[in-house]
């Protein structure tokens, strides 16, 4: 997952604010100190945003799903 996010974040191919988005999101996942589930469930927050962001184009949102699938299977 952390591979997938730093792909999203380096996509040159999808807006600046959905690259910053995963970014953040894989950072959060990397927090030392905090509960993991607290970790996902972040990351999960994040990742919904950013799905719902009309300017997104199809392959990026599909790649944020299929993300956030694999993070709640491990919820």
């Amino acid at each position: 997952m952390l591979t997938s996010l730093g792909e999203l974040s380096e996509d040159p191919s999808l807006p600046r604010n959905i690259r910053r988005g995963a970014l953040a999101a894989k950072e959060e996942l990397g927090r030392r100190g905090t509960a993991v589930d607290l970790r996902i469930a972040g990351a999960v927050y994040r990742l919904d945003e950013l799905a719902n962001d009309p300017n997104l184009p199809t392959h990026g949102r599909t790649a944020i799903w299929s993300i956030i699938s694999r993070l709640e299977s491990l919820h």
